[in-house]
């Protein structure tokens, strides 16, 4: 009876170590296609899992919409000579005169440095008033100063500089050479112009973005569209605030990759193919090519496009399935777009799920053998 009853306690001990297997499940990186299939909406879950086919890419081909309004793109170049408020001038005069009005006694010629142009765009000049100097050049300036001595000094001479003032200057922040603030001068009247002068951006170009904060308005563009639409290098204002920094997108790789992270963008555009490769590719022993997903909170507009429906409201939770073994299949991951914010995951092939059964149950199976001998001794010595 004792070799029977050996047989059992084996028999026995294996089929709790299979039981013990199947219902606490296996160590795994998560859920396998039948569990994000279960999930979705048909099956009374919350989301929608979706095929991509050559119409979901088109409907999905979303990519952030950067540009400037057209109060931005009209807005003309400023005249280099033209005063502004907050500019600041330099005048000269010269009177031809022992006693001059402006200096003493002796010295032909008087100085006045830093004279700055106030909100109202007006300056003050002893003896010839307050003058209107905002919109004027500094030869119109002249003029007026003149006019407005010679009633008292017998042909003044006038000199008006044009010195950098907080009313011709604009701010540069971010991923530039050069961070600082810069005067609006006759070659650096544009956007493009005054990046090259503040030593161009610091970030790889693909993904450099440039926004423009004047007064309440705000633009944002790529920085590559400036040099490919010249519409977009528009004329600068004082007191232009810009920014450069880089594209903030990002997705998130998890599965059976090469890499399971946090991924930024690297283009203004991101194909399915392209973010796997960027994460190091499937992993080539344990990734399943036919599970290949792409979670995604979609607006309403596309997703009722996709499901060709129009009742819809609010963000829906999208599932995308991508079939790499199919004989289209890397055409259609080559064509879909990734986007901010998705969630990239690969499932494990199914030899995987048993290779691991099987490790855990030989493992385990060998554990039960042991102790079924340990106990087997102890019963036979007692």
């Amino acid at each position: 009876m004792k070799p029977y009853s050996s047989h059992l306690a084996r028999s026995v001990a294996a089929l709790a170590v299979l039981g013990l297997v199947s219902s606490c499940g296996l160590p795994r990186s998560g859920p396998n296609k039948r569990e994000i299939y279960a999930g979705s909406v048909q099956k009374q879950g919350d989301s929608f899992v979706v095929s991509v086919n050559d119409r979901v890419t088109r409907i999905t081909s979303v990519t952030p919409a950067l540009g400037f309004s057209d109060a931005f793109k009209n807005a003309g170049k400023l005249g280099s000579d033209t005063i502004r408020p907050g500019d600041t001038l330099s005048l000269t005069i010269w009177e031809n005169v022992d006693k001059p009005l402006l200096g003493p006694e002796g010295q032909v010629s008087a100085t006045l440095e830093e004279v700055q142009v106030d909100g109202a765009g007006f300056i003050f000049v002893p003896y010839a008033g307050r003058i209107r100097a905002a919109g004027n050049s500094p030869e119109a300036i002249r003029r007026i100063i003149r006019a407005n001595l010679e009633d008292q000094t017998p042909d003044p001479q006038v000199e008006v500089r044009r010195e950098a003032g907080d009313g011709s200057t604009v701010s540069l922040v971010g991923a530039v050479g050069s961070q600082g603030i810069f005067t609006i001068e006759r070659p650096t009247r544009t956007l493009s112009a005054m990046l090259a002068e503040a030593g161009g951006v610091a970030v790889e170009p693909e993904i450099a973005q440039v926004t423009i904060i004047r007064g309440k308005e705000r633009g944002r563009i790529w920085f590559q569209d400036l040099f490919n639409n010249p519409e977009l290098d528009i004329a600068l204002r004082g007191g232009d605030r810009i920014l450069v920094e880089e594209d903030t997108r990002s997705f998130t790789a998890l599965g059976a990759t090469g890499a399971q992270t946090r991924v930024d963008f690297e283009s203004h555009s991101l194909s399915a193919i392209e973010a796997i490769a960027q994460v190091g590719g499937l992993a080539t022993n344990a990734a399943d090519p036919t599970g290949v997903f792409v979670f995604r909170n979609e607006p309403a507009e596309i997703a009722n496009q996709v499901l060709g429906r129009n009742d819809l409201v609010g963000a829906q939770r999208f599932v995308y399935v991508l079939n790499l073994t199919e004989p289209n299949g890397m055409f259609m991951a080559r064509d879909f777009s990734i986007r901010d914010s998705d969630t990239l995951y690969v499932t494990e092939a199914p030899f995987v799920v048993w290779d691991k059964t099987i490790a855990s149950l030989t493992g385990s199976l060998g554990s039960v053998s042991a102790l079924t001998s340990l106990a087997s001794g102890t019963a036979t010595g007692g």
